[in-house]
């Protein structure tokens, strides 16, 4: 009897445990914001396909977005106004929450590496 009892224990001690693995392709579809702060105006991102429409104060820009894979993917600019929007943008992903990611942005080939935060608003 006492066996039956262990082995329930652990069953359900193993199970209960049991998350779900966070799953980074929820990220690739759906409506986003990138919060104001850390260099950054409030932006709001809508992904479709290979297609990304940024929203940022008075302006839209149209990039496409190709994914390398679950934690990079490159952006860049379908109509460049200046010589710097022609230059793609290099994203990885550093840290994945629930309804969120942490990313690092460079510019071209850069050095220099701009840090901030994705929030997924709906699909």
């Amino acid at each position: 009897m006492k066996k039956i009892a262990l082995i329930i224990v652990l069953v359900l001690a193993f199970t209960s445990c049991k998350e779900e693995p966070i799953n980074p392709d929820r990220f690739k579809y759906g409506t986003f914001e990138i919060p104001e702060g850390k260099g950054y105006e409030k932006t709001i991102i809508v992904r479709q396909d290979s297609i990304q429409i940024e929203t940022y104060e008075d302006r839209i820009d149209t990039l496409s977005i190709s994914w390398k894979n679950n934690f990079n993917y490159t952006l860049k600019m379908i109509n460049p106004k200046t010589a710097i929007d022609e230059d793609p943008i290099h994203i990885k992903i550093t840290n994945i929450d629930k309804d969120s990611y942490d990313f690092e942005a460079v510019i071209g080939h850069s050095n220099y590496v701009q840090k901030g935060k994705l929030i997924k608003k709906s699909n």
